[in-house]
């Protein structure tokens, strides 16, 4: 599988391949956004984007961008800075995960592995779910409501599998979190709750379905 990392410092950069190289990972590097943006479109086959925040030309803000317009390729976002805004950022431009430096380079690939995992499913999983006139392929990646395609982003899908896997049941925030960004989260739980408006808002109606639970979390019920 083929993995770009983007960073303007050279040793974060060989730092990271050498542990992706160590778990047979093909990767790719760029030294600044706009080399990012150019390769990831040029070679149109990568897997996996490991993408800096702070760089010249272009940051990594802008880069999300450019790609979120055209692919829902995974995103995982190193920042120095521990700014719960920046965060919340990331995530609202459909960024994946999110990684403070200084980081472990095993975490790191940790993450990676469980991010590819998801996004390629997981054989035991059962691969369709229908609740309420809402069609979910998890193998396909599609959802559709009453026939309609809706495009989600790849968190958002996330989400609503979570939800339809655990309908009627009130999940909390910390649960959501866990789960979904496959990791234990200490940021803002505000993180999810923009994560559901724009999920009720692609939604429509069916929104509705989305319960809030008050002082907990929520729950998906039909």
């Amino acid at each position: 599988m083929k993995i770009l990392v983007v960073d303007d410092e050279s040793r974060i950069r060989k730092l990271v391949r050498d542990f992706l190289v160590k778990k047979d990972y093909e990767v790719f590097e760029a030294q600044n956004g706009k080399e990012a943006v150019d390769l990831f479109f040029e070679r149109n086959d990568i897997d996996l984007i490991i993408l800096d925040i702070m760089m010249p030309v272009m940051d990594g803000w802008q880069v999300c961008r450019e790609i979120r317009a055209y692919s829902k390729v995974p995103i995982i976002m190193l920042s120095a800075k521990s700014d719960e805004r920046d965060e919340l950022q990331g995530f609202e431009l459909g960024v994946d995960e999110y990684v403070s430096k200084p980081f472990s380079p095993k975490v790191l690939v940790a993450r990676v592995e469980a991010l590819l995992r998801r996004v390629n499913g997981d054989p035991d999983q059962e691969q369709c779910l229908e609740a309420g006139g809402i069609l979910l392929d998890q193998k396909a990646h599609v959802v559709t409501i009453d026939g309609k395609p809706v495009d989600l982003s790849f968190k958002e899908f996330e989400l609503l599998t979570y939800f339809m896997e655990n309908r009627s049941v009130a999940l909390s925030r910390e649960k959501i979190l866990n789960h979904v960004w496959n990791y234990d989260y200490f940021g803002d739980a505000r993180t999810i709750d923009t994560h559901v408006k724009k999920l009720r808002s692609k939604m429509g109606e069916k929104g509705d379905y989305i319960k809030t639970v008050w002082g907990m979390g929520y729950k998906f019920e039909v």
